[in-house]
């Protein structure tokens, strides 16, 4: 038993060092970032237990049908949502004309062939020419990029959005480019860690939430976009501000990428030669498979909220150590039962 318990223990304590690690190289933080970092950490749990994902914003107006969709990048999200488009038109319903472009030109013609685009042309510049909507599917840092280029050649009274898990660069860059009532920011919560056009599918976005974060005085774009996504592609969006959806998200989505990737490091660097991984191995590092790149960005563009969830996760796993240590039952079967009510409440 205590061989057992040991060997725990040392578990325990290296996935604490490797949680060290992963926050430091996160980012170095500037003294600003350093002073932000303790008052951040206070109020993290506050906003996570508002329950941000029930504030659902009953929506009156009559909202105006996009004639033409405009996507710039045709990965799973992209390539989704065009798929669930031309599918919702060739059942009958309201038809939606669907353009689209991707950097790489067999993913164009991938697109087109498989009837997900009406047009595949070879300029991003000619699908915001004609877009009433025009969606940003890139990853983060590339939608920036793609919203300074195209902005000139925007169609007038176009709406933008775009599907980035981290929201307020763009939309502080959208305010700076002068589209509050133009734009408002994206984010399904219907991922895989999969990616390209081959990843996609036509039913990505049913009953899915999507957070919609609006610019300062952007409530038209907002309306637009919620009604978009509500009654074209079936999901269930909710209204968030920007600063509140990163610091949510890098609890409930990059803290959990985070954690499969460190799994995944760990058994890659410690499990035995030719072990056989049982379906709790395989499926806590699920995520691990993730695009590393995406990730990088990901996590580098939120980093401020992310250490802040990073060290409330040290604390956690500090419990855990000194239970293993000192061998206390009790507070490891309090600590386990809180994590099994928890996941026990969100479903299947």
């Amino acid at each position: 038993m205590r061989s057992s318990r040991c060997a725990s223990s040392t578990m325990a304590i290296c996935v604490a060092r490797a949680l060290r690690q992963v926050a430091t190289c996160v980012t170095r933080p500037t003294s600003a970032t350093a002073m932000n970092v303790a008052a951040k950490r206070r109020v993290m749990l506050g906003v996570a237990r508002m329950g941000l994902h029930n504030m659902r914003a009953p929506c009156t107006f009559q909202a105006v049908r996009p004639q033409t969709l405009g996507l710039i990048g045709l990965g799973a999200i992209g390539g989704s949502i065009a798929r669930q488009v031309k599918q919702q038109g060739n059942r009958g319903g309201d038809e939606i004309t669907v353009i689209g472009w991707s950097p790489e030109p067999a993913e164009r013609a991938l697109a087109a062939q498989q009837g997900a685009l009406d047009d595949a042309p070879p300029r991003a510049t000619d699908v915001a020419r004609n877009a009433d909507l025009l969606i940003l599917a890139a990853p983060p840092a590339a939608n920036i990029n793609q919203l300074d280029a195209l902005v000139p050649h925007l169609k007038p009274g176009a709406v933008v959005t775009d599907v980035g898990s981290v929201k307020r660069a763009i939309v502080a860059r959208a305010e700076q480019l002068g589209l509050h009532e133009r734009f408002a920011g994206s984010h399904p919560l219907a991922g895989t860690h999969r990616h390209g056009f081959e990843a996609s599918r036509p039913d990505l976005f049913r009953r899915a939430v999507v957070y919609v974060t609006p610019c300062r005085h952007g409530e038209t774009a907002a309306r637009e976009i919620v009604d978009f996504w509500e009654h074209v592609l079936e999901a269930e969006p909710v209204v968030l501000d920007a600063d509140r959806h990163d610091a949510q998200l890098a609890a409930t989505s990059h803290v959990p990428q985070i954690v499969a990737s460190l799994l995944g490091d760990f058994l890659a660097r410690h499990a035995p030669p030719g072990a056989s991984l049982g379906t709790g191995a395989i499926d806590t590092t699920r995520l691990a498979a993730s695009e590393p790149r995406l990730w990088t960005e990901i996590l580098l563009m939120n980093r401020d909220e992310l250490l802040v969830a990073l060290r409330t996760l040290e604390e956690s796993l500090g419990s855990v150590e000194r239970a293993l240590e000192t061998g206390d039952a009790p507070a490891l079967t309090a600590w386990l039962t809180r994590a099994a009510e928890w996941r026990r409440g969100v479903g299947p």
